[in-house]
């Protein structure tokens, strides 16, 4: 079992109340739909509405869980710097549910895809040359899309590959404002960038942020934030960069 500290990543936070280090846990139905909500407490200089982050956790729509501690203690602390409350909700999971079940619509003033990890049926560059992780393996994405794609459909489907042939046109989409954000030695970075060069081309309005010398969800491994300087800084700028984004819209 992974641990960082002495706590295991996966080990469930259960909802409090009581502010913790300025940011409460609550777990709600909306809709049939159970979501985890981190409100942080309140400030004399917070507006009177906090803006709302809805974030979809990682695991491939195959694992993990919003109230895993892997996630508690990025969540909190994304509530805390950004002024915001973060909403993660508890995904239905393939291969039980496939895609779309784990992505229902939204609307949303902007979106901000952290490592979306999107690919294609043929192996990127970034693929076959850089470093796999505990949080990101090529057996893992061939796996985990495998079982959480419709039947009989590849990775270059849309939803994975949302600017590939089979996807529908970005030019005709309606999207808000984007901030992608990548780790430069993400295994899927690639393909990721590739998304970033199409939208431009597509005219929308999408910025960038890359996360030098990082590797895929680097934040959430707690060690290596709380251990290494280097981790540490660049989760505080990604962090940053994404409540500036927030911010503007």
């Amino acid at each position: 079992m992974v641990r960082t500290g002495p706590i295991q990543v996966v080990e469930r936070v259960p909802p409090h109340k009581k502010f913790i280090d300025g940011v409460a846990v609550r777990n709600v139905i909306i809709t049939n739909q159970c979501v985890r909500l981190y409100p942080p407490e309140i400030k004399s200089k917070d507006s009177q509405k906090l803006p709302i982050v809805l974030h979809f956790h990682g695991g491939g729509f195959c694992i993990s869980e919003p109230d895993w501690f892997m996630y508690y203690q990025v969540y909190t602390r994304f509530a805390r710097s950004t002024r915001s409350i973060v909403v993660s909700p508890f995904l239905r999971r393939a291969p039980e549910h496939r895609l779309p079940a784990a992505i229902d619509p939204v609307r949303v003033a902007g979106a901000i895809p952290v490592h979306p990890g999107f690919v294609r049926s043929n192996r990127s560059r970034s693929e076959m040359e850089m470093p796999q992780t505990p949080f990101l393996t090529l057996d893992m994405l061939d796996k985990f899309l495998a079982l959480a794609l419709p039947v009989g459909a590849t990775k270059d489907h849309p939803f994975t590959c949302p600017m590939g042939e089979a996807a529908p046109p970005l030019e005709g989409l309606k999207l808000p404002p984007v901030l992608l954000c990548v780790a430069e030695m993400d295994l899927v970075r690639d393909t990721e960038m590739e998304y970033y060069e199409a939208m431009k081309k597509a005219n929308k309005d999408v910025e960038l942020y890359v996360s030098k010398g990082m590797t895929h969800s680097f934040y959430l491994n707690k060690i290596a934030v709380d251990m290494d300087p280097n981790v540490s800084a660049q989760t505080d700028a990604l962090i940053s960069r994404i409540k500036e984004f927030i911010e503007k819209h």
